[in-house]
């Protein structure tokens, strides 16, 4: 079946791209989402008309996520943990830590973002990417000290 792509979809194309997918996907998935709509000769139209639109939506889209990247880039977060001996962590760091700290900074953003590999588990400090958009990849820096007791 072939659909027309109204959002970027990971590894199947951007907004008014039109690609073929098996049809319970479009039926099932990509449809009901909104994420696309069955190409035929009214909506291929129609799209015409509606994807300047969406590629300006798109273009903002990417500005604000690029403006974002810059103030991420800028942060240095600095997260407290108890420590058990010398620099290991009782527990670690994991992405969910990161997004509160980030959301106590002013920045919303989800879990699912942060593309850490694996839970920080000694003191130091570490470079985290931030996937904003499929285009925009931040860096924030994390800094992990021993928590004042």
């Amino acid at each position: 079946m072939e659909v027309i792509l109204r959002t970027h979809v990971p590894k199947l194309g951007g907004p008014g791209d039109v690609v073929r997918v098996k049809d319970g996907y479009a039926r099932n998935y990509l449809i009901p989402k909104g994420l696309a709509i069955p190409a035929n000769r009214k909506n291929l139209a129609a799209m015409e008309k509606e994807r300047r639109i969406i590629l300006a939506k798109a273009e903002r889209e990417r500005r604000k996520h690029m403006s974002l990247a810059e103030k991420l880039e800028a942060l240095t977060l600095t997260i407290a943990q108890r420590v058990i001996e010398e620099d290991r962590l009782y527990g670690s760091v994991s992405a969910q830590d990161i997004v509160n700290a980030l959301a106590e900074e002013g920045i919303e953003i989800s879990r699912r973002q942060v593309l850490l590999d694996s839970p920080i588990k000694t003191l130091g400090e570490y470079e985290v990417p931030v996937r904003l958009s499929p285009e925009v990849t931040a860096r924030v820096r994390i800094k992990v000290v021993p928590l004042e007791e």
